[in-house]
């Protein structure tokens, strides 16, 4: 398709297809972003495992290594996650942590209970999170 001014004929231009580049999202530096990111990882760190282990973490910012079963992750914008689970003693932990600090290793532990099902990490969802609590 072209377009006539006067005697010139200018053709129409032909515009690249923009829908395939990369746009991030609008908010990408609040810590749902980071949350979203860090569930597809976990998640898919996790299915790579057999039922003898689960996801286990490792702090990696911290001076002694402490290592811990991932129970739970959540967020409160825009910038803190909290990541949740056991130490191997069966002792609760949560980390606090803002998102320009995080530096995780994400490991293969024994399950604690092998017995009982498989669990899947208990991800609270985006409509769960109450940001204003």
């Amino acid at each position: 398709m072209s377009k006539n001014i006067g005697n010139i004929r200018l053709p129409t231009p032909i515009l690249p297809n923009l829908s395939r580049l990369y746009c991030p999202p609008v908010d990408a530096n609040l810590a749902s972003e980071f949350y979203r990111r860090l569930v597809k990882w976990i998640s898919n760190f996790d299915k790579s495992l057999d039922n003898e282990y689960e996801v286990g973490l490792r702090l990696v910012s911290f001076g002694e290594a402490m290592t811990f079963h991932l129970t739970s992750l959540s967020y409160w914008n825009p910038s803190l996650i909290s990541f949740k689970g056991l130490t191997k003693n069966g002792e609760p932990v949560e980390l606090i942590q803002h998102v320009t600090q995080i530096s995780l290793l994400l490991m293969k532990i024994k399950r604690t209970d092998p017995e009982k099902p498989k669990r899947s990490i208990g991800f609270i969802q985006e409509s769960d999170n109450d940001e204003n609590a």
